[in-house]
């Protein structure tokens, strides 16, 4: 048979999560092989100029739907898990697909869809029409607006598997990814010593350091924590604690969660200049600067040239 599509695949994952059990991607890829009886060149179907194959990629998004609607939770090691969410739904003995329409019943895939939304609009160029992420084919989007749809559905995507990522980090590693960024991003210099990890050297409160020029002029120091729950005030007192002692006036506290409502109130009242990087936008500067990420294909979209048919 075909591969299926990951709507198809969508409650048959859920089903082999409901033993309790973590689940990496290659243990779903498995059971949805089993499940469907796909056959070995079912496997080996792979995407136009690329070696990912439409298997793998199918069961990633049902992974990624699942969890945006709160039925599964991705765990610290990047594996499956179902939520109580998950298991009342499975209770009501769900058939069929499990697409992008049946998700909706959801709030937190609602929540999630609208949130999508307005990121969207936020990013669109002026004088660019309102174009939804998540609109149908039943709803007669444009190939140009559904090529939009599809990029950001994926760049929504890529930024939940590097937060992912990111979680499962070596700590000392996440602090050079941090401080490799922070290189790309034009700070530092060509010279050795321009941007530093300090933990193993027991500098207490600060990761790491980064020169603001290439000169070396001033010194910007880092906070990297890869932490799942959300940073708070204390944190972020601590932080600027450090910062006195070295007397310096410029840090980045960076974290692969996000901050609460007082950290970012008590950064913005303070003399020094201190900056806080969540998760989220974490993801989006290394994405942005080519740190952890690769691109996997590309197109290149074409339109008549009238200038040349207006050539004399």
């Amino acid at each position: 048979m075909a591969v299926p599509k990951s709507n198809e695949m969508t409650i048959p994952i859920l089903k082999a999560l409901s033993d309790g059990e973590d689940h990496v991607r290659a243990e779903l890829v498995d059971r949805i092989t089993d499940h469907f009886n796909l056959t070995p060149e079912d496997q080996a179907l792979t995407l136009p100029n690329s070696n990912t194959s439409y298997l793998k990629i199918r069961v990633g998004w049902a992974a990624f739907a699942l969890t945006k609607a709160d039925l599964a939770t991705e765990t610290d090691r990047g594996a499956l898990r179902i939520t109580d969410e998950g298991r009342q739904f499975l209770a009501t003995n769900p058939t069929g697909k499990l697409g992008r329409a049946e998700l909706k019943q959801f709030e937190s895939f609602r929540r999630w869809s609208s949130e999508t939304a307005r990121r969207a609009v936020a990013k669109r160029p002026a004088g660019v029409l309102d174009v939804a992420p998540h609109e149908s084919a039943e709803e007669e989007a444009t190939p140009p607006e559904q090529i939009q749809t599809a990029f950001l559905e994926l760049q929504e995507k890529l930024i939940a598997d590097l937060r992912a990522k990111l979680a499962t980090t070596d700590p000392f590693r996440f602090e050079k990814i941090v401080l490799n960024l922070l290189k790309a991003m034009g700070y530092g210099g060509p010279h050795e010593g321009a941007a530093q990890v300090t933990q193993k050297t027991g500098d207490h409160g600060v990761d790491g350091f980064i020169n603001e020029d290439r000169l070396g002029l001033n010194v910007i120091y880092v906070q990297a924590k890869r932490w799942k729950n959300n940073i708070g005030r204390v944190e972020i007192q601590n932080f600027v604690g450090a910062l006195a002692g070295k007397k310096a006036n410029k840090g980045i506290f960076i974290t692969t969660s996000d901050f609460h409502d007082n950290a970012h109130d008590y950064a913005a009242g303070l003399h020094q200049k201190v900056i806080l990087v969540d998760g989220r936008r974490l993801a989006e500067l290394m994405i942005e600067h080519g740190i952890g990420v690769a691109e996997e294909y590309a197109y290149s979209i074409k339109k008549i040239d009238s200038d040349y048919f207006d050539e004399a």
